[in-house]
């Protein structure tokens, strides 16, 4: 009985040591319980670089103490500093665990951050048009480059090129803006051409487009210069070896380059059209279109890679000019529903006029896109040709059997005129009118034996010979294909068979023309 109670108390005391020992150890991975992550114990840990630089309770309280070092660094220094760094935020759930102090955390995303300075040498301005960039040393390098564009096409130097500061922005950023000089030297007045600025509520105004609807037209010359492109300037800092030299940005950015464009085939077009309108050989489409080849027929709709020499940048020129030229108007249709379409005469020939015209044309890079005629003077009327038409389809003539041997043609035959064409065919195939019309004759006609003849609306005639049964009488109107009748072998022939012909104008010709 001793031994059982010494054995029992030997339990108690190893139970309370062991459970001192746990508290210990809790107490030593988390000495401040109250720390709990959310609700759901989650923890955020700031990794930056891949390295671990502290754990706080909430992910806010995680962002703020990387913007607050960023903010440090900046002020730190009286130049733009740029850090090449990543970071992440990762979520960590624990039943336990802790938070380090805020100020150590602080203060290793600070230490972490400015060993990731980027050392720059020089300030610059990068250029970028849509996807293409290019960096120049100065503000007045970026407008000598846009200005060598612009001048191509501004001969006279009538538009000049200045750089805006978009507002707003965390960088420094800046957008040509395209303006017509003033006439007078001591005015400084600006005309806005096409630019792309910003108005004060940071929004792109609608570029001026020279429309001259409903408005006094004005002098003859440029209206407009803008570029396609959508054009941005960042004021940066780089490494010497990053800026590209003016005389070589000019040659990249206003040169023509080859490009590839996907142009859609119209009605007219053939490979060698196409290559012509674009300036580009028939091989070169073919070799870039794996679907082509040189005896391909284009259809409409059709889309095919053309290369095509394009600069990086394109400029848009609206012109104002007046010009005198010859003008003829459109013919003039007149339809008679009497008439097939077949038939048409003119009732009065045409002739040109001559007039002075004020148009506003649209280029390019050279090259003219829209024409847009906003004021004409006659000064020689143009008189338009007038035919008439028919709108009457004209009849269509089939094979008045299904099936048969053909053994006749059309032409002499035995010393006579055969004025049809004969199919071989046994006693009793059908026969079906070859058009619409009207029978004018059934019954028996000498060598013909049982014949039909119908009228069509053309006036002309189809006749049916050595029937062996009539299915029709005179006066009936008949549709293209109905059974009028049974072949045979009546009258002056040499075995079953069907004689057919067509008759114009009262006599016959050959059915093999007028067949569909």
């Amino acid at each position: 009985m001793k031994k059982i109670t010494k054995f029992s108390k030997r339990i108690k005391i190893t139970y309370f040591v062991g459970a001192c020992l746990s508290c210990l150890v809790m107490l030593i991975v988390n000495p401040v319980i109250s720390n709990r992550g959310d609700r759901d114990g989650t923890f955020y840990r700031i990794v930056i670089n891949g390295q671990e630089e502290g754990t706080v309770l909430e992910e806010n309280v995680a962002n703020d103490l990387v913007m607050q070092a960023r903010k440090q660094i900046a002020s730190e220094s009286q130049d733009i500093v740029y850090m090449d760094y990543s970071y992440e935020i990762v979520p960590d759930k624990k039943i336990v665990g802790s938070v380090d102090n805020l100020d150590v955390v602080k203060d290793n995303v600070y230490q972490e951050l400015k060993s990731c300075i980027v050392a720059t040498k020089q300030k610059a301005y990068t250029i970028k048009i849509d996807d293409f960039s290019i960096t120049l040393p100065s503000k007045d390098a970026v407008i000598s480059l846009l200005s060598e564009a612009k001048n191509k096409y501004d001969q006279e130097n009538q538009f000049s090129i200045d750089l805006i500061q978009e507002e707003k922005q965390e960088l420094i950023a800046l957008q040509p803006n395209i303006y017509k000089m003033s006439k007078s030297p001591n005015q400084t007045d600006k005309v806005t051409e096409g630019t792309q600025q910003t108005d004060a509520n940071g929004q792109q105004p609608e570029a001026t487009t020279g429309d001259l609807s409903g408005e006094a037209v004005t002098e003859d010359g440029i209206l407009d210069i803008s570029f396609e492109q959508k054009i941005e300037v960042v004021e940066t800092y780089v490494q010497s070896e990053e800026i590209t030299d003016l005389e070589t940005a000019i040659n990249l950015v206003t040169k023509d380059q080859e490009k590839n464009k996907i142009y859609e085939v119209i009605s007219g077009d053939c490979l060698s059209v196409v290559a012509q309108k674009n300036n580009v050989s028939v091989s070169k489409i073919v070799e870039m279109n794996e679907n082509l080849d040189e005896n391909t027929v284009l259809q409409i709709g059709d889309e095919i890679v053309v290369t095509v020499p394009e600069p990086e940048l394109s400029v848009i020129v609206t012109e104002q000019t007046t010009y005198e030229e010859e003008y003829t108007l459109p013919v003039e249709y007149i339809e008679n529903d009497n008439w097939f379409t077949t038939k048409q005469e003119v009732m009065q020939e045409g002739s040109s006029g001559f007039r002075e015209v004020t148009a506003k044309l649209t280029q390019r890079n050279g090259k003219e896109t829209n024409r847009e005629i906003i004021e004409e003077n006659i000064i020689t009327e143009a008189i338009p040709k007038i035919i008439q038409i028919g709108t009457q389809e004209p009849p269509t003539f089939i094979k008045p059997i299904t099936g048969g041997r053909f053994t006749s043609g059309f032409g002499k035959r035995w010393g006579r005129m055969h004025k049809g064409v004969d199919w071989a065919c046994p006693v009793g195939t059908a026969v079906k009118a070859s058009c619409n019309g009207t029978v004018v004759s059934a019954g028996w006609s000498n060598g013909y034996g049982y014949c039909i003849t119908i009228k069509h609306s053309n006036g002309m005639q189809t006749r049916y010979g050595h029937l062996s049964k009539i299915l029709v009488s005179s006066g009936d109107k008949v549709s293209q294909g109905d059974k009028i009748a049974l072949s045979g072998n009546t009258g002056r022939s040499t075995g079953p068979h069907v004689h057919f012909e067509i008759i114009v104008n009262g006599d016959q010709s050959n059915p093999l023309n007028y067949l569909n």
